[in-house]
């Protein structure tokens, strides 16, 4: 009796992710076609907004939830899950921290745009001083 390796599983493992991932376009392109062809007004059946957008969202449920099995769709569920856990430690500032840190972002604003109004005014009276002379 023969035992099956690991590579033969990786293999049949990433040839039903191949699959699923057909599948899922199938069913993506499946929703743009049928939103499209339900919402003419010459369609032979015209469902309501409410019908097509039930439709919509348990197709793309589906479509979902057929990804999120894939081994990339696993990473990107462990992936997420770790970016929670790392959310949570974040430290944000508090509303006095916030208030200051905007008024400082404004003052320092406006003192930069006041020094650059100075200098390209100096500049444009030394440079029409200049041309005139030239006459």
């Amino acid at each position: 009796m023969r035992t099956s390796t690991n590579s033969e599983n990786q293999e049949a493992k990433g040839s039903l992710d191949k699959v699923k991932w057909i599948f899922f376009i199938l069913l993506v392109a499946f929703i743009v076609w049928g939103n499209f062809y339900f919402s003419e007004p010459n369609a032979i059946y015209e469902p309501n907004t409410v019908v097509r957008l039930v439709g919509v969202i348990a197709i793309s449920a589906l479509a979902l939830f057929i990804v999120l099995t894939t081994t990339k769709g696993k990473i990107f569920i462990n992936f997420a899950k770790e970016s929670r856990i790392e959310l949570r430690k974040v430290v944000w500032p508090t509303r006095k921290e916030t208030t200051q840190t905007t008024v400082l972002v404004a003052v320092i604003t406006i003192v930069v745009g006041l020094c650059l109004w100075g200098l390209d005014a100096m500049f444009s009276w030394g440079v029409s001083g200049l041309t005139v002379l030239g006459h």
